[in-house]
């Protein structure tokens, strides 16, 4: 199923500079309510602080880079002024090679900046399950912080930062966070988010 690109407002009607959060199950709100999923908070948040932006959720659950290399040049139909990247742990889950992880995500901001020079990104950084090695769990929190790095891009250094092994923030699965683990998510990505947002955007 594709994502709610609008919003809740058409896009004629909007003016409002788009955040797209481009990501997996975790940015689509996985066994949670809509309201609920960390980039409808971060949309209160923006409400709350008067910062113009809509926040659009196009995560999709099982999404990994390649998927999602598949997939930007739909999403890159509509204006996008900031594209936060949360994409890789299901490659991660998967054991797949970080050296083609990391080139699938270079190549969705490289896509994304062709269409939209201006675009802010923000890179969600990950962590691998400790039982895949610890060069593997190296080498893949380092893709994160170079991808950025390279790009000049703003860095989230986990996205799941206080919320990741803690039973009580986490669904059975012990992967997806509860309602009350998706606000310190938000709260993470919010930290990184708002100071970008407040230095002046021209399209």
């Amino acid at each position: 199923m594709r994502p709610d690109l609008s919003g809740g407002v058409s896009q004629a009607a909007d003016t409002r500079h788009a955040i797209v959060f481009f990501g997996t199950s975790l940015t689509a709100g996985y066994g949670l309510e809509p309201e609920e999923a960390f980039p409808a908070l971060i949309q209160l948040k923006l409400d709350s602080t008067g910062l113009a932006y809509r926040a659009i959720n196009a995560g999709v659950s099982g999404e990994t880079s390649a998927a999602g290399l598949r997939r930007i040049d739909w999403l890159l139909q509509q204006p996008v002024d900031v594209l936060v990247l949360e994409l890789g742990a299901n490659d991660a889950l998967r054991g797949q090679d970080l050296t083609m992880a990391k080139a699938n995500l270079q190549a969705i901001i490289n896509r994304t900046r062709a269409r939209y020079p201006r675009v802010r990104v923000v890179v969600a950084g990950m962590e691998a399950p400790p039982n895949l090695g610890r060069r593997y769990t190296r080498e893949f929190r380092g893709l994160f912080t170079g991808l950025a790095r390279e790009n000049h891009a703003a860095l989230i250094p986990f996205l799941l930062d206080s919320v990741a092994g803690v039973p009580e923030l986490n669904q059975s699965d012990g992967i997806h966070p509860t309602a009350e683990g998706a606000r310190i998510v938000a709260d993470n990505v919010w930290r990184v988010l708002e100071p970008l947002l407040r230095v002046k955007m021209v399209r």
